[in-house]
């Protein structure tokens, strides 16, 4: 059975008839044929697109660090206003929904919880909601699947914009799925409907799709990346470099300082499942220790049922540490909006994981006491999976 994304089933119905919509959306926002759901909707003769809104990276997708602000734009060839949710705002003020009659989100989210396009839905989920503008959330795969879920959960507390409710660090949800989450047990109040993939199975990864592989952020070049980023992206809370400025971002981690071969001998020592350390020089063209050669790792995943990211992200710090306590660093505030909480804690979801490595815990205890309060938000989860 052909798969059809919710953009696609959404636009073979009448829904939007007579309609003036507002669309979140970027560059991964197409369908098998490489249709933009801005371009589509702006052919559309029963519908009236009227404005667009970029999340982090920008409607174009076209900034590269995760920090930079997006301004706020026209779009010149399809003449409406184009609204930036990563700038003075997160969340669409009253004047930019103004005038719409309801507002769509088509995001390519990629399965982890620190990802923000889940939190700038939830942000349109909540300013709608004030509004009594209905959303229209079409749902996407989840690139790694709907079936593995693992890492800490976010804790009181430690809510930021990459992490705003308590989920799994892999969540093993869709967008919509996370959207109706998100709308009823944390109270945004919105009118939500979430238009179904039709098609997609939970143990399915994007390769099986059928559907192209267009990248939903400028670091996120590859289903490879998507793979890995749950556990790797911690080292976004350090002074290591997690690959920006390399063909090859969050698959390849290291420093000036760090031995790669050591390195590597260590990691492979752990057997962790799917998962192989082959030891790497590179050298960043911009970012951390950009120009600077860097002893480090790349994680080649050998078996994707078994492999666990946030696990092997988490060895994987741990062993950087161990390798030199007295060099690795932390990253200091601010970072994503919040300036007293260190990075690594709000990317983590709590100071846990932080004081574990700087004590050598073994990785595996660690990822130990994630699966009790995994196992409960499992029982949650299950009234909101459409799949």
């Amino acid at each position: 059975m052909p798969l059809v994304l919710g953009i696609d089933a959404l636009l073979a119905s009448d829904a939007l008839r007579g309609l003036r919509v507002g669309l979140v959306a970027n560059p991964a926002s197409v369908n098998a044929r490489f249709e933009h759901a801005a371009d589509r909707l702006l052919a559309r003769r029963d519908c009236t697109l009227e404005a667009l809104f970029g999340p982090q990276h920008g409607f174009q997708a076209n900034l590269q660090d995760n920090m930079i602000e997006t301004p706020h734009a026209r779009d010149a060839r399809r003449r409406v206003p184009v609204y930036s949710l990563y700038s003075e705002t997160r969340e669409p003020t009253s004047a930019m929904l103004s005038g719409l009659d309801v507002l769509v989100v088509d995001l390519q989210d990629i399965g982890t919880r620190v990802y923000t396009f889940i939190y700038t839905m939830a942000h349109c989920l909540r300013a709608a909601g004030r509004l009594d503008l209905p959303v229209i959330v079409c749902d996407r795969p989840n690139p790694i699947g709907g079936v593995g879920v693992e890492g800490p959960m976010l804790e009181p507390g430690y809510e930021s914009f990459v992490g705003l409710f308590p989920i799994p660090m892999r969540h093993g949800m869709t967008i919509g799925e996370l959207a109706r989450l998100f709308n009823a047990r944390f109270g945004l109040g919105a009118t939500l409907e979430v238009v179904r993939v039709e098609g997609w199975r939970r143990e399915m990864y994007w390769d099986d799709t059928g559907l192209p592989w267009v990248m939903p952020s400028p670091n996120m070049p590859t289903l490879d990346t998507a793979i890995v980023y749950p556990g790797a992206v911690l080292f976004e809370g350090t002074q290591l470099s997690e690959g920006r400025g390399t063909t090859r971002p969050f698959e390849i981690m290291g420093a000036p300082w760090l031995d790669a071969d050591r390195l590597a001998a260590a990691l492979n020592a752990y057997e962790l499942p799917g998962a192989r350390f082959r030891p790497v020089n590179f050298e960043p063209t911009f970012h951390k220790h950009a120009k600077q050669v860097c002893g480090g790792c790349q994680l080649h995943v050998t078996h994707r049922a078994s492999f666990r990211p946030v696990l092997a992200g988490v060895a994987w710090m741990r062993e950087c540490h161990a390798a030199a306590p007295g060099r690795f660093a932390w990253r200091q505030p601010p970072y994503e909006y919040e300036y007293e909480k260190m990075p690594i804690d709000i990317l983590a979801g709590s100071g846990d994981l932080r004081r574990e490595i700087e004590s050598g815990a073994d990785p595996r205890a660690i990822a130990d006491a994630w699966e009790r309060p995994v196992e409960e938000f499992l029982e949650i989860r299950a009234d909101y999976l459409h799949y």
